[in-house]
């Protein structure tokens, strides 16, 4: 069995405080990149020409909602000749600020460590994700670490790029470090199948799923719940292309919407195409990749999408990022992180989007 489809990137958590001049010397990893085919850049005089879209991770079902919006033509019809999915790893926040991207999908931990150390100038304009998907995975009959006071006496493994992120966790929760033993690991949980380590960090959506597919009983501990409930997946663009490319993109975000309007209504196309259409030299397991493709659809709506549609964040999910970020060392104030003014006006132009469940 390949982990290749669980093993994650080194994402912006990686960014958090006092190491985010690294993520600016990141370079664009345009190798591998699918684009959008069905526009004639010729015919699209008019338009917005191509988009360069930086992605978080490979190209598997995480990314369910774009193949959506390329291969059903939706960024055609919001005036792109092409929009390119630049598969990571990567946090985004170097290839934003060199230009080699037009929009980035983030986290807040990470552009808010650009922000807050280095004074980027990017935005979180929306986001897919409502909840963060990080989580401490345990086994049933190994950890079984169900509550934050589970941790203590464990040993955690953790991969060296979510080691302040965690650190943020136990802050959070109260939990001095010396209470348990984090091991360092990368991002194959085989140390906690082989029982190396009681606990492993990961991703909900990925490599929870790896592990319970081999048949083994899991426990999961999910950041979200328990004190960082921080957006994730988040839609990134520079302050300048706010201000002077606002129609390209608000044309994107509208696609987008649509894109994930379809992966939610069926995440076995959209598994499908991440198994057979973009991911295919992955080696991908359809299994896992649809479990995924379903899983993560439970993280992207909430009561705030419903009533104010797709990629919005409510007001007490923007403070509660906010206070995520000052539980890892990162104090920012709304404005400095936040602008949403964009999906407002798509919506505002736009009202039919908001109803992505009829």
């Amino acid at each position: 069995m390949t982990f290749l489809s669980s093993r994650r990137a080194q994402r912006a958590v990686a960014a958090l405080a006092g190491v985010a001049l690294s993520a600016f010397a990141l370079s664009a990893c345009a190798s591998g990149a699918a684009s959008s085919g069905g526009g004639d850049a010729s015919a699209d005089s008019e338009g917005f020409g191509e988009l360069n879209l930086q992605l978080s991770w490979i190209l598997n079902e995480e990314f369910a909602g774009e193949y959506f919006a390329d291969t059903q033509g939706y960024f055609e019809e919001a005036g792109f000749s092409g929009v390119n999915l630049v598969p990571g790893p990567s946090t985004g926040v170097a290839e934003l600020l060199s230009g080699s991207a037009d929009a980035a999908l983030s986290d807040a931990v990470s552009v808010g460590s650009a922000v807050a150390s280095e004074g980027a100038p990017v935005k979180i304009i929306g986001t897919t994700f409502q909840r963060n998907p990080f989580t401490i995975l345990s086994l049933k009959d190994g950890g079984d670490i169900a509550t934050v006071d589970d941790l203590k006496g464990k040993k955690i493994g953790i991969q060296d790029s979510n080691t302040s992120l965690f650190n943020a966790f136990l802050k959070a929760n109260d939990i001095d470090p010396s209470e348990l033993t984090i091991v360092p690991v990368q991002y194959d949980p085989a140390p906690l199948v082989n029982g190396e380590v009681d606990g492993f960090m990961a991703y909900l959506t990925n490599e929870a799923i790896t592990v319970a597919s081999q048949g083994l009983e899991t426990s999961n501990l999910p950041f979200a719940d328990n004190g960082l409930p921080f957006v994730a997946e988040t839609f990134t663009a520079t302050d300048d292309s706010i201000a002077n490319d606002r129609e390209k993109l608000k044309a994107f975000l509208a696609a987008e919407i649509r894109g994930w309007t379809d992966a939610l209504k069926d995440p076995e196309e959209g598994s499908r195409l991440a198994v057979e259409v973009y991911g295919k030299d992955l080696d991908l397991n359809p299994e896992n990749s649809l479990a995924g493709a379903k899983a993560q659809n439970e993280l992207v709506v909430s009561d705030e999408t419903k009533e104010n549609g797709l990629f919005t964040i409510s007001d007490d999910l923007q403070e509660a990022t906010l206070k995520s970020l000052a539980d890892a060392g990162i104090t920012l104030e709304k404005d400095q992180l936040f602008d949403l003014s964009l999906l407002t006006e798509v919506y505002d132009e736009n009202p039919d989007l908001k109803n992505y469940a009829g």
